[in-house]
């Protein structure tokens, strides 16, 4: 089982701890992406000593196999030689670098495989993080839309409220009773000489218009009879 699968389980049990605890959303999915950028670091790090490792054991198998390479020729210059114990012992030496170098194969085998799961890791938890990223802007604007709609709908029924509506209906009646007592102040004042005057040529006006409509009648009147 992969890094990344075991994963899925320490975030599960945390989710489920915090829906336990009714922990706000945005709380929740930042707690999710640290994990997962946690993850992704332990796992990278993690990765990167496989592959250091996996460096050294190439090292050593090289120098391995050269040795078991150099035992070879000595063999064979033993035997050419007519020592044919030394070629045994030679040929001894040699197998026993072959197996060491075996050894140092299967070890270096196993590092390029884990080295290759850490990548199928890194690669699955990447993408899993670009998702939770854009899920987290959505979520954030979603709950922030949620609030401001929650807030707004509170307001609406506070106001629906007999209290509230009560409120503005003194909030009314001050205002009223407050426009009252300002047309009072000049109630049954003289009005001002200005005024009086101003009057006065408004109703001169107004009888000279008068005036005129009536002789106008009149000279109607005496056109008629004259026909």
């Amino acid at each position: 089982m992969g890094i990344f699968s075991r994963l899925s389980d320490i975030i599960s049990s945390n989710i489920n701890a915090m829906l336990d605890k009714a922990e706000d959303p945005e709380k929740l999915v930042r707690l999710m992406i640290q994990e997962m950028e946690d993850t992704l670091v332990e796992i990278k790090a993690s990765c990167a000593g496989v592959m250091a490792t996996k460096k050294k054991v190439q090292r050593e198998l090289e120098e391995i196999l050269a040795r078991a390479q150099q035992w070879a020729e000595r063999a064979q210059l033993a035997m050419n030689k007519g020592r044919e114990d030394l070629a045994r012992e030679a040929l001894v030496e040699k197998r026993r670098y072959r197996e060491r170098a075996s050894a140092l194969e299967q070890e270096s085998a196993q590092c390029e495989a884990l080295v290759e799961q850490y990548q199928t890791d890194m690669a699955q938890l990447e993408d899993k993080l670009s998702t939770a990223r854009e899920k987290q802007r959505i979520l954030t604007q979603r709950h922030i839309h949620a609030q401001q709609k929650k807030r707004a709908q509170q307001e609406i029924r506070r106001f629906e409220s007999n209290d509230a509506v009560m409120r503005f209906e003194q909030f009314e009646n001050r205002i009223e009773r407050m426009e009252a007592e300002a047309d009072l102040v000049n109630f049954g004042r003289k009005p001002p000489l200005e005024d009086e005057f101003t009057r006065l040529e408004g109703d001169g006006e107004i009888e000279k218009e008068l005036q005129e409509l009536k002789a106008a009648e009149g000279k109607k009147t005496d056109e008629s009879s004259s026909a």
